[in-house]
This record gives C-alpha cells, structure tokens and sequence, in this order.
C-alpha cells in the first residue's frame, strides 16, 4: 500500500521512476542527458548488464528498497555481457512481481530476429537506437514523451 502511495506522489511530483540496463557508458550517458532533457524529470537508475538488472529488481544484494525503488519503466539493452537482455526480458516477464513493469528493448540491433523474439517475450516496444547523435537524443526525448505523458502506467 505504502509503495502505491509512494508510486503516485511520483507521478503527481512528475518524477517517475525508469532502470536503464546498458552496459555501454557512452549510450548510458547520453541516455540519462536526453531523459534529464525532457519536461519530466525522472530518477534514472542505470545498471551495466542483466546480472545487475535482476538484482536491482528483486533488490538483493547492494541493492535494498531504499535505493533500488520498482521502476514505473525500463530501457533495456539486448546485447549485454553476462546476463543478455533477451534473458532479462524473459526473466521479468515470467515473474509475476515484475511482469506489468513496461519494457522498452532500446538496442542497436536492427535484426527482425531479434524484433520478433522481444515481442513474442512481451517486449512493449522495440527501438532501433539511431547512430546519430541528434536522432538519438530525439528518440529517447519521444520515449520519455509518450511514456510518461501519453501511456497510462499501472501501479506497480
């Protein structure tokens, strides 16, 4: 009960919550700026692969409720040391705790291979990050956007 009340003075407050899993600094980086960019400021928490993703969501280990808060969205990366997105997708999506947290596969990767298996694993959408600068940020502005202004979000 008190996690919903928590949920929703985050929403009211405009601060929601979003774990980005990406083991790649420079996109982190670049990711967490667009995000800032946005009218909505967000906490990001960023994770560098999918062993750390996992932990973070079932908040074991390093991390505890107090800085490992459920996120309301994650952006995950599908090519990840250790622990691939695929895997995490899955993971999530299995887990009954876990699977309405939206996930938005954010990848290089424009193999329709890789497309169709993150929707057949209940990917919430798939995008293709764009290789320049500019459109990236554009991209992860857009996600921000919609997820956070347009799509009604579950309480988690």
């Amino acid at each position: 009960m008190n996690e919903t009340i928590n949920q929703m003075k985050n929403f009211v407050n405009n601060r929601a919550v979003i774990l980005l899993v990406e083991d790649n600094e420079g996109d982190a980086r670049l990711t967490k700026e667009a995000l800032k960019d946005g009218k909505v400021f967000n906490q990001i928490y960023h994770v560098r692969d999918g062993v750390e993703a996992m932990a973070y969501l079932h908040q074991n280990g390093e991390y505890n409720a107090r800085n490992a808060p459920k996120p309301d969205i994650i952006l995950l990366d599908l090519n990840m040391p250790r622990m691939d997105g695929r895997e995490v997708l899955s993971a999530i999506k299995k887990d009954e705790e876990l699977a309405r947290i939206p996930v938005i596969v954010l990848t290089t990767s424009q193999d329709e291979v890789d497309i169709i298996e993150s929707y057949d694993m209940h990917a919430n959408c798939y995008i293709s990050k764009p290789v320049d600068f500019d459109r990236f940020i554009s991209v992860v502005c857009m996600i921000n956007n919609f997820w956070f202004t347009v799509v009604s979000l579950p309480d988690n």
